[in-house]
């Protein structure tokens, strides 16, 4: 079964293909096609209204079953900022280091006890016929005093603490198995199972 991922995040697409290609998917991205595709304006107040939005533009513009994420990090300290901005939280969309050194000011002489943290991923899935899902998954931690040293992961993952350790320092086995993406996509690839027996 062809599935388009609408994302243009090469990480976050690594990530995705990394999960659904062994659980039998053809999974499909901007470099298959045959023209630009073009990202939605992410106008949601959630990450499953934005995951939506992401996932119908996609299916519009390939008319395949779609696939899209909308994830980030939600800071308990700052009432869950940057939240659905983590990617923009600095000004510049997709700027991890400026995105970590606003985290990092913004959170400047607060003790461990208080900079706990949760990530959020949400998955969408629109069908040509109309019907659609979503499911979340999250991870919760803490927020580091400063980055933590390690190749692994991508946007905040310097910085955060899950309970088996620094994201950085995972590997891409051990990230996915705790992951908010990893258990979000296991929520999703039991949800889809129901749809295409229908």
């Amino acid at each position: 079964m062809k599935i388009f991922i609408a994302t243009k995040n090469q990480k976050k697409l690594k990530e995705l293909k990394r999960i659904l290609i062994p659980m039998g998917f053809d999974v499909l991205c901007e470099s298959d096609l045959d023209f630009e595709f073009k990202d939605a304006v992410e106008d949601g107040l959630t990450f499953e209204e934005n995951a939506i939005i992401k996932a119908k533009s996609g299916l519009l513009q390939t008319g395949y079953i779609t696939v899209a994420d909308d994830s980030g990090i939600c800071v308990d300290f700052l009432k869950g900022m940057p939240g659905i901005y983590s990617a923009r939280f600095a000004g510049d969309h997709g700027n991890d280091e400026q995105n970590n050194d606003k985290l990092l000011l913004a959170l400047s002489g607060v003790p461990m006890e208080k900079r706990t943290a949760y990530y959020v991923a949400a998955i969408a899935c629109v069908f040509p016929d109309g019907r659609q899902f979503t499911v979340r998954g999250e991870c919760h931690g803490h927020i580091a005093f400063e980055r933590q040293t390690g190749n692994g992961g991508f946007g905040y993952d310097p910085l955060f603490i899950s309970e088996n350790g620094p994201f950085s320092q995972l590997t891409a086995e051990q990230k996915d198995a705790i992951s908010h993406r990893g258990k979000a996509l296991k929520l999703f690839s039991e949800e889809l199972k129901k749809y295409i027996e229908v």
